[in-house]
């Protein structure tokens, strides 16, 4: 995850969520249908990782732009650029980026999810253990490449099957791991935040980090603080459908990322994030630690969320 703070990660002790988790598989005759393919979403993963880093001015920063917009004008009513420049510290020169939007029956819904991650990777291996690699762009397979894979397919997945009464937008955020300071992170959130769309969103869900092999995903503080009624109730979702090992309902750590200025925007939006991942920000963040399994264990919580649990409204 491009974004998140370096300081403020170093978090708190887990502590268990007063609430019980629901005991025992979901019950066949109430069983949802997933249509969810992790396979699809490894494809995107592959594909991503396969032209290199994707920070902006990269080699691979065009052709992925080009990729993702490709794919969600398949699966999108509307899919557009939102493009914008920032004037970064470490040349002194703009920078130009853009956050990749699409809807899903998102004018005359009710409830109006927004769905996010981050596309762009860190132009710097600020975390890796050589200082050979200090300088160098970081691949990015769980730190970027993972929480697109996941929403790509959802998208495919959620064409066609919301309930009239939902709609869904997702947005690629650019400029997330910029860097190298918490001022220049998340500034495809910003530029977000700054241009809220109208009808505006109800909530928004957060995905960054999901893709290593052992994935966890605890509640994430920040989240809490701002959007707690869904963060427990998404996580009661997740064990209701035989996830619960996967979204643990304790505490995890502090984190900095997209989900700060869209909250401080006035819009309730929770991170699922796992920053247990000692690859962070280095040449090890590669394809091989990351799992299609993984991947599917995130998308069956959003689709059985987005499309099963869908009246769900924040006070």
């Amino acid at each position: 995850m491009g974004g998140l703070g370096i300081v403020a990660c170093l978090a708190l002790v887990p502590q268990a969520i007063g609430q019980k988790s629901p005991q025992g598989p979901p019950s066949t005759a109430n069983a949802f249908a997933f249509h969810f393919d992790k396979a699809k979403a490894w494809d995107h993963l592959l594909k991503q990782c396969a032209v290199g880093p994707r920070n902006p001015g990269s080699k691979g920063y065009e052709s992925t732009k080009s990729y993702l917009l490709d794919e969600m004008k398949k699966h999108c009513d509307n899919a557009h650029l939102q493009p914008f420049t920032y004037t970064w510290s470490v040349t002194g020169k703009p920078v130009a980026m853009a956050n990749i939007v699409g809807d899903q029956n998102w004018k005359d819904a009710k409830t109006r999810i927004l769905l996010l991650a981050h596309w762009d990777t860190r132009p710097s291996s600020d975390m890796d253990s050589s200082d050979a690699n200090l300088k160098l762009p970081i691949l990015g397979a769980n730190d970027g490449a993972s929480g697109v894979a996941v929403l790509l397919e959802l998208m495919r997945v959620t064409k066609a099957r919301l309930s009239k009464d939902v709609g869904v937008m997702y947005l690629l955020t650019d400029g997330e791991d910029l860097g190298p300071e918490l001022s220049e992170m998340f500034l495809g959130a910003r530029e977000f935040a700054r241009k809220m769309p109208t009808p505006r969103p109800d909530y928004g869900i957060l995905i960054d980090m999901i893709g290593d092999k052992n994935l966890k995903v605890p509640m994430e503080p920040n989240s809490m603080r701002y959007a707690g009624t869904l963060v427990k109730e998404f996580y009661l979702n997740a064990a209701r459908n035989g996830l619960r090992e996967t979204f643990p309902m304790v505490y995890g750590p502090v984190i900095e990322d997209d989900h700060m200025p869209l909250n401080e925007a006035g819009l309730p939006t929770m991170d699922l994030i796992d920053f247990d991942y000692k690859h962070w920000h280095t040449q090890q963040d590669t394809v091989d630690k990351c799992s299609a399994e993984s991947l599917g264990k995130i998308g069956l919580a959003l689709e059985s969320w987005v499309l099963k649990d869908p009246a769900f409204k924040i006070m």
